[in-house]
């Protein structure tokens, strides 16, 4: 599965879904240029691990409206943002290798 990963990632979510197999793909900064550079068009899963940066679902979704919006970081996302996500996970509930398994 091809995988854009936004954000800090201090849980090492990226390293739990390369071992699981996933294509992992960073976009550093979540904007339009950003996400293209990663392949957003032909990705299957955006994990956000930051949520300051969740503005950048609504970017997401527009370029690639079949994602799975998957948000692994602690605290809540705006309501614009909530009802374009898929998942959301505290990472103190849920370990990151769990995660990448379920995806």
């Amino acid at each position: 599965m091809d995988v854009i990963v936004v954000g800090d990632d201090p849980e090492r979510m990226r390293e739990a879904l390369a071992a699981e197999g996933h294509a992992v793909t960073v976009a550093d900064v979540g904007n339009r240029p950003g996400l293209e550079e990663a392949g957003i068009h032909d990705a299957e899963v955006y994990l956000l691990t930051e949520m300051a940066q969740a503005t950048s679902i609504s970017v997401a979704k527009d370029l690639n409206p079949d994602l799975r919006v998957v948000v692994y970081a602690e605290g809540s996302l705006p309501d614009f943002a909530s009802r374009q996500t898929d998942l959301v996970v505290d990472p103190n509930l849920l370990g990151p290798d769990a995660v990448a398994e379920e995806l």
